[in-house]
C-alpha cells in the first residue's frame, strides 16, 4: 500500500477547521423489495431472489412498497423533518455492473423528508445538534464479488461475479447539512451521530441497522478550511464505512491527510476514498467532480407519493419513545450519573439491562453484572455483550440466587462461567458444579471452630477488641468451604463464638 503523508491530529486542528457531511444508507426491514415482490431475506443462493422488475427487463413495471414509504415517513418524523405533501421518484442514470437497470430509482429534488435535526450526546455530556438536509427513498444495488486478487477489490482481480439479490432492497438515505463548529471533536461527533441514528432506527423498528451486515453504512464527507475562514474546502468522500469506530477513524485520518496535503502546498482532489479497517487508513477511489451529471429525470413508471396529513399525524402519534428521551428517563430511574449512563450506552448494555430488570432483577444488580463480569468476558472474547451466550432472563436468575443467599458473588461468577460454557441455565450449573452457598449452621459452626483453634493468636487479638482481625478468620473459613459460605454470616459466628460485639 502506498505510504500516505499525515500530520499529527493536534497540528492539523491548530491550522484548519474541519467541515463534515455524513450520508447514511439504511436498508429497511421490509419483507419484499422496494418496487417488486422479491424477498429481502438474507442468505439465499446468488440471484435466487430476482424477477424481471428488479433486473430491469423490458416491459416490467415497478410498484412502490407501501411499508417502505411508511418507514421513510417514520424516520423523517423521528428526525424532526418536514414531510413532503407530494414527492416523486427519479431515475439516477449511471452505469455500474451491479446495477442491472443501468439507473437507480431514487429521489432527487423532491425528497419525502427534509429540514430536520438530531441532537447527539458526546461522552462528556455535551449535546451537539446535527442538522439534517434530507431523508429520501431509493433502492440498493446488487453486490459484486471480485475474484483472483489479493484485496477483494476490483484492482488485481481476474474476474468479477454479480449477485442481484440485494438489487432493489429498500434504502433510506439520510443526508446531513454541513456539520460545522465541531472542531477537535469532529470525529467524535461523527461517531456519536451515527450511533444515535442507529439507536433511533432500531427503536422505530424499521431496520435492525446491523452495520457489520451492511444494513447501515456511512459515507464520510470531509473538508478542511483555514481557521477563521468561511469558504468550504474541497471534500473527500470515504465510502461505505460500516462500524461506529471506523466512522471516527475515517474522519480523523482524513483530517490528518488533508492537513498534510494543504500544509505542503498541495491541492485536495475531490474523490471517493476506500476505508481500510486493518490500519484505519483511506486510499483513493474515483474522481468525483462537482459537474458530475446523473441525468436525473422523473421516473415515468411510478406515480407520485402524496402522504395525507392525517396519516402523517397518525404515524407521529405512534412513534415510540426516542432513544435519548428513553435514556434520560432510565438514568433517573436507575439513579446513575450521565457519565455512567454513557458508559452503559457505549457498552451496548442499555437494552440488556432493561430486559434483565423486566425479568425480575433490581436495577443495581442488573447493571452490576452486565457492566462488570459480563463486560469483562465480552472484552476478553473480543465480542459484543449481546453476542454472549447468556440471556437477560438467565442473568436475572443469577441476581435472584444472590439476593436469596443461595450464591455469593464469587459463586455467581462461576455460575455465569458455566452458563457461557453451555452447561445449562443457572440452576443447572449450580447443581452440576455443586456451587450453592453452605447455609447449614452446624457445618458453618464447625468450620468456624476449626479456624479459631488453628489461629489462636488472631482469636486473642479479636477478644482484645481488634475486631478488624476477624477478616483473617473469615478468609480461613471461606478457604475451608471452597468459597461457598456466606462471608457476612461467617463473621457473625466468629464474633459470637469469641464473645465480641461487631
Amino acid at each position: 500500500m502506498t505510504t500516505i503523508d499525515l500530520v499529527s491530529y493536534e497540528d492539523a486542528l491548530a491550522s484548519y477547521d474541519p467541515v463534515m457531511g455524513l450520508e447514511v444508507h439504511v436498508e429497511l426491514g421490509t419483507r419484499t423489495k422496494m418496487f417488486c415482490g422479491c424477498s429481502t431475506e438474507l442468505g439465499a443462493e446468488p440471484n435466487a431472489q430476482t424477477c424481471p422488475t428488479c433486473l430491469g427487463l423490458p416491459g416490467s413495471l415497478p410498484v412502490v412498497n407501501a411499508v417502505g414509504v411508511e418507514s421513510a415517513v417514520k424516520i423523517g418524523l423521528a428526525l424532526h423533518c418536514e414531510i413532503a405533501e407530494w414527492c416523486r421518484f427519479a431515475r439516477k442514470n449511471y452505469f455500474y455492473p451491479d446495477m442491472p437497470k443501468n439507473f437507480q430509482t431514487s429521489q432527487y429534488d423532491e425528497p419525502i423528508a427534509f429540514n430536520g435535526y438530531l441532537d447527539v450526546q458526546l461522552e462528556d455530556g455535551e449535546i451537539f445538534r446535527v442538522e439534517i438536509e434530507r431523508a429520501h427513498m431509493e433502492e440498493d444495488t446488487g453486490k459484486s464479488l471480485h475474484v483472483g486478487g489479493a484485496t477483494g477489490r476490483i484492482h488485481g482481480a481476474s474476474h468479477s461475479l454479480l449477485d442481484y439479490n440485494r438489487a432493489g432492497i429498500p434504502l433510506i438515505e439520510i443526508v446531513t447539512k454541513p456539520i460545522e463548529g465541531a472542531g477537535v471533536r469532529a470525529p467524535e461527533v461523527a461517531k456519536a451521530y451515527v450511533a444515535e441514528l442507529r439507536e433511533l432506527i432500531k427503536a422505530l423498528g424499521v431496520s435492525e441497522a446491523r452495520m457489520e451486515q451492511g444494513q447501515m453504512r456511512c459515507d464520510v464527507n470531509l473538508s478542511l478550511r483555514p481557521n477563521g475562514t468561511e469558504k468550504f474546502g474541497t471534500r473527500s468522500e470515504t465510502k461505505n464505512v460500516n462500524s461506529l469506530r471506523s466512522v471516527e477513524r475515517a474522519a480523523r485520518f482524513e483530517i490528518q491527510r488533508h492537513a498534510a496535503v494543504l500544509s505542503s502546498g498541495g491541492t485536495i482532489v475531490q474523490e471517493t476514498r476506500h476505508f481500510h479497517e486493518e490500519d484505519g487508513s483511506t486510499t483513493a477511489g474515483r474522481i468525483k467532480d462537482n459537474a458530475e451529471d446523473y441525468r436525473y429525470f422523473p421516473e415515468p413508471d411510478l406515480v407520485p407519493v402524496a402522504p395525507s396529513r392525517e396519516w402523517v399525524e397518525e404515524l407521529r402519534k405512534g412513534l415510540p419513545e426516542l432513544p435519548r428521551v428513553r435514556r434520560n428517563r432510565l438514568r433517573e430511574e436507575w439513579g446513575v450519573s450521565e457519565h455512567d449512563m454513557q458508559s452503559i450506552l457505549n457498552a451496548g448494555a442499555v437494552d440488556l439491562i432493561v430486559a434483565t430488570i423486566d425479568a425480575g432483577a433490581d436495577a443495581a444488580s442488573a447493571r452490576k453484572w452486565w457492566m462488570g463480569e459480563l463486560a469483562r468476558r465480552a472484552n476478553e472474547a473480543g465480542t459484543d455483550l449481546a453476542a454472549l451466550e447468556i440471556t437477560p432472563e438467565q442473568v436475572a436468575r443469577v441476581c435472584a440466587l444472590v439476593a436469596e443467599g443461595s450464591l455469593n458473588d464469587k459463586l455467581a461468577r462461576q455460575v455465569i462461567e458455566g452458563v457461557l460454557a453451555g452447561e445449562g441455565d443457572p440452576d443447572a450449573v449450580v447443581a452440576g458444579r455443586g456451587l450453592a452457598v453452605v447455609s447449614d449452621e452446624g457445618a458453618l459452626g464447625t468450620a468456624v471452630d476449626e479456624a479459631i483453634a488453628a489461629n489462636a493468636g488472631i482469636a486473642d487479638k479479636i477478644r482484645s477488641g481488634k475486631v478488624a482481625a476477624a477478616g483473617a478468620l473469615v478468609g480461613a473459613v471461606m478457604k475451608a468451604t471452597r468459597g461457598q459460605a456466606d462471608a457476612a454470616r461467617v463473621r457473625e459466628l466468629i464474633l459470637e463464638k469469641l464473645g465480641v460485639e461487631g
